[in-house]
């Protein structure tokens, strides 16, 4: 029977240039653990080691890309994209459930249009369709649970994907390991979520929220706003291993100093954050996650980036603090 793990979770906020976390610890439930015996892991409990050799040259090449120089008029932000539509739907999650088609709630996927239960970093590789924009470099997989209104899938009419720095010194910022993945939140975190709770759902747009659903779970938001998620990832990482046994514990927030390489985790990386925005204001009815209450909200992250275009977005916009575009453009 897989193993409880106490793990960390970090949930955020933004608000222009991406702002502190909150560090929430909860326990690992049985679904969110990794099956033993998985193929990637050497000593068969879910640790996923790095490649030495192959982390070595690509660390190698990152230190040998030159930053371009950061045009004045630059908003200082440690920050680039991917702008992404949804691509499918499907009870399936590569992550916690490898291998297992149909064994997950509903998820919502965009990024790489063949994630499926089977999904790895070479197929991923080998199949490069995506639903977002750099489509020539992105294809990774990034997933939520689905949102449910009135027991209908409501699909995000977009997602922006936001790589960048909380940390005060982002020039020691890493590129991911190739085949890195991670997931943050807690699928079975069931508690309600009243209004000024952390971690929930919000109105984004002119005249924000105006009320809350029945229950006091969801925000009603005005006609000109919508309901919209922000979704945080951490920051810092054990520089060990792809992936852990609840696929969070390689990852984790800053030591006692504010930097990643005071802590347990200490290479810094991108805090990857999803924007997700719905095309519904909602209802006294409110709405409902494939997992539960809004606060099992929880995202999935597949890294594949081609290598270069990534380590030099790394370099050109998080090591400078400059603010990009989706194409990695100043």
């Amino acid at each position: 029977m897989p193993r409880k793990k106490t793990r960390f979770i970090l949930a955020a906020t933004i608000t222009g240039a991406l702002a502190a976390s909150v560090i929430v610890v909860a326990n690992a439930s049985a679904d969110e653990v990794a099956e033993p015996g998985r193929a990637e892991s050497v000593a068969g409990d879910g640790w996923v080691p790095i490649d030495d050799a192959k982390w070595v040259k690509q660390l190698a090449e990152y230190e040998a890309t030159v930053a371009e120089p950061v045009p004045a008029g630059n908003v200082r932000v440690a920050e680039f994209n991917a702008s992404c539509k949804i691509s499918h739907r499907l009870p399936d999650d590569p992550i916690v459930f490898p291998g297992m088609a149909g064994a997950s709630h509903l998820h919502t996927f965009w990024g790489n249009e063949s994630t499926n239960a089977g999904s790895t970093n070479e197929s991923l590789f080998a199949s490069t369709a995506t639903s977002c924009d750099p489509a020539a470099d992105d294809f990774s997989a990034y997933w939520i649970p689905t949102l449910l209104e009135n027991g209908q899938p409501v699909d995000p009419h977009g997602v922006t994907v936001y790589y960048g720095s909380r940390l005060e010194d982002p020039t020691v910022t890493k590129p991911f390991p190739e085949g890195f993945r991670m997931i943050v939140g807690d699928a079975k975190r069931q508690v309600d979520t009243p209004k000024d709770a952390p971690g929930q759902f919000w109105c984004a747009g002119a005249g924000g929220e105006t009320g809350r659903s029945t229950d006091g779970n969801w925000p009603i938001c005005a006609r000109t706003a919508e309901i919209t998620y922000h979704l945080t990832f951490p920051d810092c990482w054990d520089g060990k291993h792809l992936d852990s046994p609840d696929h969070k514990s390689h990852v984790g927030g800053t030591g006692p100093d504010g930097t990643c390489a005071s802590g347990k985790f200490p290479v810094a990386i991108p805090s990857v954050a999803f924007v997700i925005g719905y095309p519904t204001s909602g209802s006294p009815a409110g709405f409902q996650l494939a997992s539960g209450k809004a606060s099992s909200m929880h995202g999935d992250f597949m890294f594949a980036w081609k290598t270069k275009p990534f380590a030099e977005r790394v370099r050109n916009c998080i090591t400078q603090k400059a603010k990009c575009n989706s194409a990695g453009g100043f």
